[in-house]
């Protein structure tokens, strides 16, 4: 697998030719739809299949998987038009094998129950766990639901993908509500109240466990937090329910140095099955302009809880998002607009932006002036590309971790699976 950077007169099919694939391929593994004008410092992922099979008359995906020793997952990994349409035709090739030499990785995902079908059919293959978000505690312990999730739980598992029910304060838009976080807290006839409405929508639902997000976990909440996971491991785990925990790091740079608030995950690591360290990032941002994460702070963090937490249980969040900031950034006035990694290349590509990147953070940006009546207003654009993606599976890999988690797969990012199902063996578990 490698990565190109597009530079200028670059076109795709001097990117094909120089790497000995066909355009078609390199066009569908990178879900490029403008063919005429490329973006100077876009990222193009070059995957050469270790083994392709060309489709003949009456072949089928069972015929296929079965002769090549492969299971239909992968066929369905390695080709993901496959879950856009219902036959295969005579004449078409389908890759096999990529050479997966990097190792295992376990692949954890977060989604919203009205994900598209589509969307949802091409990213289950690659998948490992799956939580969904759909569900809200209550200060009494009370759990709001907002989408009927049954025929989702049933075809995640259809698909060999472990449901979990995510559990957190925040809504669906992700606005924070401290007070109930501590009401449950504080409160054990709250808990109680909780852990038996958490065991009926399991139950009820055929989820396998629970990913609990802690937003408000520090050093001076640990103690709390401890007791409550402890309440709630003692009851799922009885059940023979999974307890996962997804935590946000708090990471911040002061005079060029980076900081983190040192927390004790010890105890947690022995009660959560697995630990996810991610931080959400929503639609709405209020932080000024920055990285939407960055591999050295990730690096200086992962080095620190090695120390308390054994890599095999430790699972490292990857974003896919971007943001576009007006400037000047003016907190609550300033527009902020959440960028998949296709429009933030399409917007490039539509105001002839140059994308750079930040070696430190490992991201892109790019630069672009908004004219309105006469007005010039200045954007600047941070998001994630292949490079970005890359490093940090790297890292995941060089410090033995458990796998990644992706926040989120609403929108199918197609070098992502390719960076992660090219170079890896994905796990599943069921």
């Amino acid at each position: 697998m490698q990565i190109h950077v597009v530079q200028q007169g670059d076109t795709i099919e001097s990117i094909a030719a120089a790497y000995g694939i066909s355009e078609e391929l390199l066009l569908r593994d990178n879900d490029i739809s403008n063919t005429t004008k490329l973006v100077i410092g876009q990222c193009i992922v070059i995957a050469i299949p270790l083994e392709t099979y060309v489709v003949q008359m009456n072949d089928t995906l069972e015929m296929i998987a079965e002769a090549h020793n492969i299971t239909l997952m992968q066929l369905f990994r390695n080709n993901p038009i496959l879950s856009e349409r219902e036959y295969i035709y005579p004449g078409e090739t389908l890759v096999i094998r990529y050479d997966n030499t990097m190792g295992n990785m376990i692949v954890h995902g977060n989604i919203f129950p009205f994900i598209d079908k589509v969307i949802l059919r091409k990213t289950l293959p690659y998948l490992t766990y799956l939580s969904i978000i759909n569900y809200t505690a209550t200060k009494d312990g009370d759990i709001v639901s907002y989408f009927d999730d049954t025929e989702l739980v049933q075809e995640i598992k259809d698909y060999g993908v472990m449901p979990l029910m995510l559990l957190t304060t925040l809504t669906l838009q992700g606005e924070a509500n401290i007070g109930i976080a501590y009401d449950l807290l504080l409160n054990h006839d709250f808990q109680r109240n909780q852990i038996n409405n958490i065991l009926n929508i399991l139950r009820t639902k055929g989820y396998y466990g629970i990913n609990i997000s802690f937003q408000y976990l520090s050093i001076s909440t640990l103690r709390v937090y401890e007791e409550y996971l402890s309440n709630m491991f003692r009851s799922l785990n009885q059940a023979g329910f999974y307890v996962f925990v997804t935590i946000a790091p708090e990471i911040s740079v002061l005079n060029n140095q980076i900081e983190l608030a040192r927390v004790n995950y010890s105890i947690i690591n022995q009660i959560a099955h697995n630990i996810i360290f991610m931080s959400y990032e929503w639609a709405t941002n209020l932080n000024p302009p920055s990285p939407i994460t960055s591999i050295a702070n990730i690096s200086y963090f992962i080095n620190y809880i090695n120390t308390i937490i054994p890599p095999s249980k430790v699972i490292i969040g990857i974003p896919t998002v971007g943001y576009d900031w007006q400037l000047p950034f003016v907190p609550g006035i300033s527009e902020t607009r959440l960028l998949t990694y296709t429009s933030a290349i399409n917007l490039a590509n539509a105001v002839d932006a140059v994308i750079q990147f930040d070696d430190v953070s490992q991201t892109p940006f790019y630069t672009y002036y908004d004219v309105r009546e006469n007005a010039s207003i200045q954007h600047i654009v941070w998001f994630i590309d292949a490079r970005s993606i890359n490093a940090l599976l790297d890292l995941a890999s060089e410090n033995n971790l458990l796998g990644s988690g992706i926040w989120n797969i609403m929108n199918y990012n197609t070098q992502l699976w390719l960076l992660i199902n090219s170079q890896y063996e994905i796990i599943k578990v069921i």
